[in-house]
């Protein structure tokens, strides 16, 4: 969940032709989202092979999945005030090559330490280059029916890049462990090195401030965070639930996982266009509790029937899932940064992806050592059904004083 905040108009007028210099800016950042979703969603399915080739438990395998959320969240306050420093377009292509000087590493690395290590520095990696790539397109586009189609792609860039990476993990573990880390490596050099030819240059040197936490006393941006936080967290730890049940308790190949978890994305990359008109039909507050609604739902099921195999158990779950993510992936940004003046709304964005990241980097931990420790799924899956409901409480509280979502 790292798309930006979206409008909730669509835009059918007034567009304008971009020229190839435009498209060409907008397709490098676009493609920056597109690998960090990808990349996590390949470790998601080389997790069981991963803890196989290194003798990891659950507990100490997911640490590749959440060492990621822990540098994205670690970092991404703090990003601003590099980018003030130093400039948006050095700290973007900065950070572009240090990620894939990390790749690299981590397919040399010989050890599990390394490699957590190589996902924190990536984690922070993708905290500079996934708002800072926003921030610039937000100048690039004026605002309008321009700056909401360049959104509309930036955000299906992301969307489709877990169903991508699902389908990459399906060959790369198979050929070696190593190519999980190292294939992102030349693809970040690609951007690196058109972002350098394409992307506007500008002076550092801007006020440097911190995100204020007053700002989270706004109820629409507090309730979002949490809202996205308990989504983003259970939407994580259900599906490495889900895959070291198909490794580990059906035999699947990785492969096989990542053909039965398609469900759990694919919906998402063909509503994302539609978003907007979505929102501006139903609003964004019925939407994102109808979102946290679904996704609950699912996890009852799951809680109820965590070794029912994949037709009648697995799948309606994922199917479940989904719907909320399709349902609440941009309105949950859209509520959390409306009515916002513009020189808080950076501001807000990061502080709202921050709670984003926390959720995977707090839950899954503590769903994983249940896992590892528990005979059975179930106290794991309850664990993750508690935390939905949080996020559907989350989304039923409002304060009737502030309306607007849209």
């Amino acid at each position: 969940m790292t798309a930006p905040a979206a409008t909730a108009a669509p835009a059918t007028q007034g567009q304008e032709a971009w020229s190839a210099r435009q498209w060409s800016r907008l397709l490098v950042l676009s493609g920056n989202m597109l690998l960090d979703a990808i990349e996590v969603s390949v470790l998601l399915i080389a997790l069981p092979t991963l803890a196989a080739r290194f003798g990891l438990t659950a507990w100490s395998a997911q640490w590749l999945m959440s060492g990621f959320a822990l540098g994205f969240a670690a970092l991404l306050l703090f990003g601003p005030v590099l980018c003030a420093r130093v400039g948006r377009r050095r700290a973007y292509l900065g950070a572009m090559l240090l990620f894939a000087l990390a790749s690299l590493t981590g397919g040399l690395a010989g050890g599990p330490v390394l490699l957590v290590a190589v996902r924190v520095v990536k984690g922070c990696c993708a905290a500079l280059t996934a708002p800072t790539g926003l921030a610039i397109i937000n100048d690039l586009f004026p605002q309008g029916p321009q700056r909401r189609r360049a959104l509309s792609v930036y955000s299906l860039f992301g969307a489709t890049g877990f169903t991508a990476g699902l389908l990459l993990a399906g060959g790369l573990p198979a050929a070696s462990w190593r190519w999980v880390f190292v294939f992102p490596a030349p693809v970040a050099l690609v951007l690196l090195v058109a972002g350098a030819y394409v992307l506007p240059r500008e002076q550092g040197g801007g006020p440097a401030r911190l995100p204020s936490p007053a700002l989270l006393k706004r109820g629409p941006l507090l309730r979002s965070a949490l809202g996205a936080a308990c989504l983003n967290g259970t939407y994580q730890a259900l599906l490495v639930l889900m895959v070291f049940r198909m490794a580990d308790g059906y035999g699947w190949s990785p492969w096989s996982s990542a053909l039965a978890l398609l469900p759990a994305c694919v919906p998402l990359a063909l509503s994302v266009p539609f978003a907007g008109r979505l929102i501006a039909r139903h609003g964004s507050r019925r939407l994102i509790t109808l979102g946290a609604l679904f996704p609950f739902l699912g996890q009852v099921l799951y809680l109820a029937r965590p070794d029912s195999g994949y037709v009648l158990g697995m799948l309606p779950v994922l199917l479940l899932v989904e719907t909320g993510f399709c349902l609440a992936f941009v309105a949950l940004n859209t509520q959390a940064t409306a009515g916002l003046a513009p020189a808080d709304r950076g501001a807000a964005v990061s502080l709202y992806q921050a709670f984003v990241q926390l959720g995977a980097a707090l839950l899954l931990p503590l769903v994983a050592l249940l896992l590892t420790r528990a005979a059975s799924p179930r106290p794991a899956a309850a664990l993750v059904t508690a935390v939905g409901a949080l996020g559907l409480v989350a989304a039923l509280a409002r304060r009737p004083a502030r309306t607007t979502t849209t």
